[in-house]
């Protein structure tokens, strides 16, 4: 982390789990264990169905909500789709953005990321855009040119006044839910890579003050290591981010 040039932002992604009564309870249960948190920001993304008893159960804590994902359009025939404008009236600050999970079963693009990242740009939400590589990419090491396509599309149309405002999470898929987790030099040098890569497009400064986060089973376990890296800038958290001791130990170590 360098908190000297840009925040540190640990996010839970519930991504299919609890329903509204459980996320009050859970909420409630982490926000005296993360009331003493000094530098990091710390958001829980969570089901649509629970983003309203979310925001309620979080106000007056240091806890900001997200969602976990949202359509490109205002309105209009998308049946089962929320927009922005949804998200926003209901008190959310950030939506994830092409998880793997998204781009895998759900066959989204990086250019329908790209329409995502713009219009929560344009309505005040912070995009956590995910990017990463699967197993046989990083076998055959292509792992940045998969990166760097991912990122330079989706952020296309992205300003450089606006960069600041986008989260970017690295992601190895092949570390997602199956209890593998890079190691905290090659998260590192992803996210370093990363940066490398959003310096090319918008200069040295710009890309300094740009939170990258790791997001590939980071636990309470190996938190302190992954988070000790320069260019790790925080975590976005999946089963971890179910249970209130260990997302607390997580936001511990970005505390340190």
């Amino acid at each position: 982390m360098n908190r000297r040039y840009r925040k540190t932002i640990i996010a839970g992604n519930w991504k299919m789990n609890k329903t509204p009564a459980e996320a009050k309870a859970l909420i409630e249960e982490m926000k005296p264990l993360l009331s003493k948190t000094k530098w990091c920001e710390m958001v829980l993304c969570v089901p649509f169905t629970d983003i309203q008893a979310a925001v309620k159960a979080a106000k007056g804590s240091k806890i900001a909500i997200g969602a976990e994902n949202m359509h490109f359009e205002k309105s209009g025939a998308f049946t089962g789709e929320i927009s922005a404008d949804m998200l926003k009236e209901l008190g959310v600050k950030y939506v994830i953005i092409g998880h793997s999970e998204r781009r895998q079963y759900f066959n989204e693009t990086d250019e329908a990321c790209g329409k995502k990242v713009q219009v929560a740009l344009e309505n005040g939400l912070r995009p956590i855009l995910c990017v990463g590589e699967s197993l046989t990419e990083r076998e055959q090491d292509v792992t940045m040119e998969v990166i760097r396509k991912q990122i330079k599309i989706a952020l296309q149309n992205v300003a450089v006044e606006d960069i600041k405002k986008v989260v970017i999470a690295y992601e190895p898929i092949w570390a997602i839910g199956t209890g593998k987790t890079a190691t905290a030099e090659q998260a590192n040098e992803v996210c370093s890579a990363i940066r490398d890569c959003l310096r090319e497009k918008y200069g040295a400064r710009a890309a300094r003050g740009i939170t990258i986060q790791y997001g590939g089973s980071m636990n309470a376990k190996n938190a302190s290591e992954l988070l000790a890296q320069p260019d790790v800038d925080g975590g976005l958290i999946g089963g971890a981010s179910l249970k209130s001791a260990d997302f607390a130990t997580i936001v511990e170590a970005a505390n340190q």
